[in-house]
């Protein structure tokens, strides 16, 4: 399941960079002050201690940092090259008294690898660091919407395994129905080869790429930072890297986060597995994709296609761990697959950040799952990753350049006044729409089933020509329809059902007469998710 957005987000070419930020934009200021080191503890490793095997699988993979934006493969390209560098004044030397980038990203992934290109593109010295020797297997879908192609880099060719055409929606396996469309509506990939072009493109642009490299902590003041305009990037070895202006895509157990002080309001489960499968199967799946609306309240499970593989996944809540391993496996026995040995079973945590918290604190930025950053009801982060990496690699390159403190902050604010203006209104119409989600599956497949308009929707945000943002700031239907939705959801905690979602302040805490029981709901689901066939679309 897939949200989207436009890739262009205000940038530096379209937010003015030279005056104030915007009021509102104040809690990245804030934690300018305090401590200004986290400790090799600090990242948030926490694990569900309820989810059997599964979610320690999950935690170990969090706990290492391995998330949705966090690898790359360029093989060979595991040092530094040596090379001039502006010295602690910011003047260019070779005696290398202290060598200082412009910009130094932690994590390869999508998010890190766009920071690194958009930096490196623009004429900085940008050294990208990735803790784990390159190309390594994440836990991701792989699906690439409109909004991811549109935020790649020129001249990149997306290694497709699959071309989507079809999605067949079903309700805990009930009520399946197949809608198809007669141009692509989006692509699968395998994140290792996707991630390696991405690196590649970096260090093409003249970034440089160090893996191996496990950062412990970033400091802004003390004796390993010569000045006010540099910030200190400490490896676990004890090696100290030295940058004007640092860019945290470390994925969501950063540390880099934990720095700079990011807070997160959401955390799910994903638990996933790659299942080769014959070719007499794989030839049932090409070109479709199927979503699978779960039994616990925000839950679903999905099967991509690609190629001799199918990746087979199914995403809950944090603190339903046991439940949703049987719902994996109940999902892959339903599906007929249970006769097949996965080749990889793996899981990991996905974290969404909260409406206030920060994306920057002094000349440190944080991008992607490092910043929280991924579209709450589809947890869908790939172009999450990709359109705030690039953003952040656009403003760490006005925050190098800053010449104080103020300036740097000033920089740093309008990097995360860009991020909220566009992927933050996407994130609260997102919030909204789990909230109903969580509540009313029912309806939800009821409408993508059974109205043409919702469909001919879904298509159009996959695509990349629409987004759910905008057409509910632009279509008056869309918008009465979600503000009804959101009426009769129970409002009397503030947030959703499962305790996330959004807040009070976020809809109407009133429920208007003669709401619709549950009841009434699923049996319109169901009348609307009988099958019939397969439907083409748009």
């Amino acid at each position: 399941m897939v949200s989207s957005e436009h890739a262009g987000n205000a940038g530096p070419e379209n937010t003015e960079p030279e005056g104030a930020a915007p009021e509102g934009t104040g809690a990245e200021a804030a934690r300018d002050g305090g401590p200004d080191t986290v400790e090799d503890g600090g990242a948030d490793d926490a694990t569900d201690g309820a989810a059997g095997d599964a979610a320690d699988d999950a935690a170990s993979d969090v706990a290492d940092g391995v998330t949705g934006d966090a690898t790359g493969d360029v093989p060979g390209a595991a040092s530094v090259v040596a090379g001039e560098g502006p010295d602690e004044d910011g003047e260019t030397g070779t005696d290398g008294a202290a060598d200082v980038w412009d910009v130094v990203v932690v994590g390869a992934g999508p998010a890190g690898a766009s920071a690194a290109y958009a930096a490196a593109v623009a004429g900085r010295r940008v050294l990208l660091l990735e803790k784990s020797e390159l190309p390594r297997y994440k836990t991701c879908g792989g699906g690439i919407i409109g909004p991811s192609r549109d935020a790649l880099p020129p001249g990149f060719e997306l290694p497709l395994q699959d071309r989507v055409h079809a999605v067949t929606f079903s309700l805990e396996g009930r009520f399946a129905r197949t809608r198809r469309s007669r141009r692509m509506l989006f692509g699968l990939i395998n994140r290792p080869e996707f991630d390696a072009q991405l690196v590649q493109h970096a260090q093409k642009a003249g970034a440089e790429l160090r893996t191996g490299a496990t950062v412990t902590r970033v400091e802004q003041h003390g004796p390993s930072v010569p000045d006010r305009r540099t910030a200190a990037v400490v490896l676990a070895d004890g090696e100290t890297i030295l940058a004007r202006a640092v860019v945290g895509a470390d994925g969501s157990a950063s540390r880099i986060g934990a720095h700079v002080g990011v807070k997160m309001g959401q955390v799910d489960l994903g638990l996933e597995a790659e299942i080769p499968v014959p070719p007499s199967v794989a030839e049932d799946w090409k070109g479709r994709v199927l979503i699978d609306w779960g039994p616990m309240p925000g839950s679903y499970g999905w099967v991509f296609p690609k190629g001799d593989t199918l990746t087979v996944g199914v995403i809950s809540a944090r603190g339903e761990g046991a439940a949703t391993k049987r719902y994996l496996e109940d999902f892959v026995a339903r599906l007929g697959l249970a006769g097949f040995e996965p080749s990889i079973s793996s899981g990991h945590l996905t974290r969404c950040r909260t409406d206030d918290s920060p994306l920057s604190r002094g000349r440190v930025l944080v991008c992607g799952d490092a910043a929280g950053l991924l579209e709450p009801w589809t947890r869908e982060g790939i172009s999450y990753a990709l359109r705030s990496g690039r953003l952040a690699g656009e403003w760490a390159v006005r925050v190098a350049e800053a010449n104080d403190a103020v300036d740097a902050r000033r920089q740093a604010l309008n990097y995360a006044f860009a991020v909220k203006a566009g992927l933050g209104v996407e994130m609260a119409v997102g919030r909204r729409m789990l909230a109903v989600f969580e509540r009313r599956p029912g309806l939800l497949h009821a409408t993508l089933t059974g109205l043409r308009p919702a469909w001919n929707a879904f298509a159009d945000i996959t695509r990349g020509s629409a987004t759910l943002g905008g057409m509910v700031r632009s279509n008056g239907l869309a918008r009465r329809a979600l503000e009804l939705l959101d009426k009769r959801m129970d409002t009397s905690s503030g947030v959703g059902p499962a305790g996330r979602g959004v807040t009070a302040k976020e809809r109407d805490a009133s429920e208007p007469e003669g709401a619709d029981e549950p009841g009434a709901v699923r049996g319109a689901a169901e009348g609307a998710g009988e099958p019939k066939g397969t439907e083409t679309g748009v």
